[in-house]
C-alpha cells in the first residue's frame, strides 16, 4: 500500500510533467506569402525546394524570395526541425557548403517575426514562416504544417 506521501509526490511529479510537456508543446508554424502572389498553396516539398535553395522560383515560375527569422531564434530552430527535420547548426553548416560552391543564395534575414512579415508585405516575391498566432491580413498563408 502506498502512503499519503508517496501518493502525494506521485500526483505532484505527474502534474509537473502534464505542466511542462503543455507548455514544451513546439509552435504551429505556417508558410505565407504576399497577399497579391498568384500562388495559393505550396505543398511541403515546393517549401523545402525554395528554402534549401534548390529553387530560386515558385512553381508558376516566379521570382521567390525566402525571408528567415533571426539567427539563433528558437523559432527559427523549430522551423527547419519541422521543415527538414535539422536543427539550425546542420542548416547553416549546409548553407556554409552551398555558399562555398556559389550555387545558391541565402534567405533574407529579419530581425523579428513582425520585420519578416513587413518584408514579406512588401513584396510580392517575398515567402516567410511565421507562427500561425502571428498571421495578419497583410499575408495569405500557403501552408500549415500538420
Amino acid at each position: 500500500m502506498m502512503s499519503a506521501r508517496q501518493l502525494g509526490v506521485n500526483v505532484m511529479t505527474s502534474l509537473c510533467l502534464l505542466f511542462v510537456s503543455f507548455y514544451a508543446k513546439s509552435t504551429e508554424f505556417v508558410v505565407v506569402v504576399n497577399k497579391s502572389n498568384a500562388i495559393d498553396t505550396l505543398t511541403k516539398r515546393e517549401i523545402i525546394d525554395i528554402y534549401m535553395g534548390r529553387y530560386l522560383t515558385f512553381p508558376n515560375g516566379e521570382t521567390s524570395k525566402p525571408v528567415d527569422l533571426p539567427a539563433k531564434s528558437t523559432l527559427k530552430n523549430d522551423f527547419y526541425l519541422k521543415l527538414v527535420n535539422k536543427d539550425e547548426q546542420k542548416i547553416n553548416a549546409y548553407w556554409a557548403r552551398l555558399l562555398f560552391s556559389g550555387r545558391a543564395n541565402l534567405p533574407t534575414s529579419s530581425e523579428s517575426v513582425k520585420d519578416a512579415l513587413n518584408k514579406i508585405a512588401a513584396s510580392p516575391f517575398a515567402i516567410g514562416y511565421i507562427p500561425l498566432s502571428q498571421v495578419t491580413d497583410t499575408v495569405k498563408v500557403v501552408y500549415t504544417f500538420d
